[in-house]
């Protein structure tokens, strides 16, 4: 088990707790005794965790470190359920864990904070003006001031080294000459009786959005004033990456004069190739756009300078047409030096980085044996260290001597930590959750391995339920990731988030199958062509292995569940695996590969996994595809899909839906008309998770 890094605080603030309290108890007279047993006795009761707890807990997210290396602010998102939405807010704590103060609370969202240079004031983005435009707020007190009026929403905010410039994006037609012609042309469309729009390329639907015409272009405009400088002016093309890019794909140049951003400038090409280029661009526009990794075909992203500005940092993959590559990091001689691949013999792929404030290291998170953890990289020798392994770190600033990073686990959601570079006196500078964790009673976890396909090594969790008797024996959820390159490793999840089932009074396992995310890219790679082989033996394999490792588990009752690639493997497993659960839960799962091609987006996903076209190799969709073994369901299940998915279209869902009714076996359709491949709406998470609980509790409890 994990032990919290702040334990021996914790430990030491319980003992200097307990003799506090014992001296006042000496002293208090009986009739106070007394009253304070009234109150402790009427203290609100813990209670099983449930998805009303995972909804309460607050959500922390991109920590900045100020200039002077004492301050943090960070963003925390509050579900609202009775607006059914979440809202965010800016939070401030020092890197010592003292003074945490709430700097913004207006009913509108803020977020993206950035510092002014001097430390005085932080940007940031909020919609309070009735868009979303950049603010300004000193840290010392003081009411926010409103610092753009664009005549567009603006995102993606970051401040010059300088502190004269701000970047950030705005959604504008490519062919266009100013912002108000866009305006111009929305408001158009918008009068327009007729309808339709017609494309003469694709993509024409991307994620959960239908095309417009509009790209994500970056704009630089004064501080003081000024007009905003399209960087990418005439380019078709977005910067950030969409759906999921942020502000981490573009970085200022340590002069202020330029900004270099990530973009995928191929024209036609775009819905099957992932060439990420960087580009350079000045930030008034006076001098031409240059590429500066034209030399690469594949995916060049998420731009940072070293603090002397000698270097330049990015991340790159090496194989074209592949979204699950290895990223490398790539070190560039600033301006024009030759460039050389830091980190060609760590078998991991880094999703975040951050210089050392001396330059001499470079940290970075990345998945690991079912973990998130932060490494330290020499920026020399790229001899890699880990700093942190256990749970999962989702962001990182330096901060002196000292890495802040936000870190959740199966246990809890993310708080903040700050540790020495050396691995050493970890801190915990934030306890938001502290409430609503204490409120709600959790399984306790443990990771274990087996040998899966070929023998090779596999890891998965197992998650007990809450209020675990072993004397009992109890049914399980069997929960499978999607991606198929992804994971369910020690992170507290706000979709698929196993507690919800341990308190519902289940067993939870999960297994890291063969195509998971770190664990070396030969093993990530090796679910091509494959997708129902190596990862269905193990699955086989891991659950009669927890089955074994664990009698208290039920093997009688076992209900299977899984999304994405996980419900794509749930359609898999009714035709191939037919007797060995009692139900199974489908959502958003592909059921004809081969039709599925031709209704997704991102058509680079499936040319790479399945190794070519439906036309110029159809075994390939063929051969693991589960529409051709429908004939063999019989497993209860249910179908959940949302109309706004354009990754998996809700048409396989009602496929799914189709061939279940018809064959007369026990189903139910959940179908969200306002949903995309997610299930973001607080209410619509609340309707899933009490359906998919009360269908386990049909079939399996």
């Amino acid at each position: 088990m994990q032990a919290k890094p702040s334990e021996s605080r914790r430990t030491n603030r319980s003992h200097r707790t307990y003799w506090t309290r014992r001296t006042y108890l000496v002293l208090l007279p009986a009739c106070l005794i007394w009253a304070l047993s009234l109150v402790v006795s009427a203290a609100p009761a813990s209670h099983p965790f449930s998805v009303h707890d995972m909804l309460a807990m607050d959500r922390i997210s991109d920590p900045q470190v100020s200039p002077d290396g004492q301050w943090i602010v960070f963003v925390v998102r509050r579900t609202d359920l009775e607006a059914n939405r979440g809202r965010t807010d800016l939070w401030l704590v020092s890197t010592e864990g003292t003074g945490l103060r709430r700097l913004t609370s207006h009913p509108e969202s803020d977020s993206n904070p950035r510092w002014a240079p001097d430390g005085r004031s932080i940007f940031f983005v909020s919609s309070r003006s009735g868009s979303a435009q950049v603010w300004r707020i000193r840290t010392d007190g003081g009411e926010a001031e409103q610092v753009t009026d664009e005549r567009l929403d603006v995102g993606n905010l970051l401040v010059s080294p300088d502190g004269s410039r701000l970047a950030f994006t705005m959604e504008v037609f490519p062919d266009g000459e100013t912002v108000a012609e866009t305006v111009e042309r929305l408001a158009a469309i918008e009068e327009r009786q007729a309808t339709g729009r017609i494309y003469e390329s694709i993509l024409v639907r991307h994620w959960d959005t239908w095309k417009d015409g509009r790209r994500s272009h970056l704009f630089v405009k004064p501080v003081q004033g000024g007009a905003a400088v399209d960087v990418m002016k005439g380019m078709d093309a977005d910067t950030p990456s969409k759906p999921f890019g942020g502000p981490e794909e573009i970085a200022f140049t340590p002069d202020s004069q330029a900004v270099i951003f990530s973009a995928r400038d191929v024209g036609r090409k775009e819905a099957w190739s992932t060439d990420f280029d960087l580009y350079l661009a000045a930030v008034d526009g006076s001098r031409p756009r240059k590429c500066l990794t034209e030399d690469n075909e594949a995916w060049d992203t998420a731009p940072v300078f070293s603090p002397d500005g000698q270097t330049l940092a990015y991340l790159a993959m090496a194989r074209p047409g592949y979204e699950s590559d290895r990223l490398r990091i790539v070190l560039q001689d600033w301006p024009s030096g030759p460039k050389r691949v830091l980190t060609d013999d760590w078998d991991r792929s880094p999703s975040g980085i951050c210089w050392s404030p001396d330059g001499r290291a470079i940290y970075a998170t990345a998945t690991n044996l079912g973990q998130r953890s932060l490494f330290a990289i020499d920026a020399r020798s790229g001899q890699v260290r880990t700093v942190v392994k256990t749970g999962s770190i989702h962001a990182l600033a330096a901060a002196g001597a000292r890495v802040v990073y936000a870190m959740s686990n199966l246990a809890g959601p993310a708080e903040l930590y700050s540790v020495k570079a050396d691995g050493s006196a970890v801190r915990q500078l934030t306890d938001i959750n502290a409430e609503q964790v204490a409120a709600a009673r959790t399984g306790d976890y443990e990771q274990f391995t087996f040998k899966g396909w070929n023998d090779e090594t596999v890891y998965a969790y197992a998650v007990k339920p809450a209020d675990f008797d072993p004397s009992k024996r109890y049914p399980v959820a069997f929960l499978i990731h999607g991606g198929p390159q992804g994971s369910f490793g020690n992170v507290f999840h706000y979709r698929w988030n196993p507690q919800a089932y341990a308190g519902a009074g289940y067993a939870a396992v999960m297994v890291d199958f063969h195509g998971s995310t770190g664990y070396g890219q030969a093993f990530c790679d090796s679910i091509r062509g494959d997708w129902g082989g190596k990862p269905l033996e193990d699955l086989q394999k891991g659950l009669a292995a927890a089955l074994k490792r664990y009698p208290w588990m039920d093997g009688d009752r076992v209900g299977a569940l899984g999304a994405s690639f996980g419900g794509y493997m749930i359609n898999w497993i009714a035709g191939n695996w037919p007797d060995r659960f009692r139900c199974l839960v489908n959502h958003d799962g592909n059921i004809d590969e081969r039709m599925a091609y031709y209704d997704t987006e991102e058509l680079w996903f499936p040319e790479w996994d399945h190794q070519g076209t439906p036309w110029d190799n159809p075994a390939g969709y063929e051969k693991h595809n589960p529409v051709n073994f429908v004939k063999n369901w019989k497993t209860p299940m249910l179908v959940i899909h949302g109309a706004h998915d354009f990754r998996v279209v809700d048409t396989q869902g009602l496929g799914t839906f189709n061939a279940l009714q018809r064959r007369g076996i026990p189903s139910k359709l959940l179908y969200f008309p306002d949903e995309n491949h997610w299930v973001l709406r607080p209410q619509n998470s609340i309707q899933w998770h009490e359906t998919v609980i009360a269908w386990l509790g049909q079939w399996v409890k």
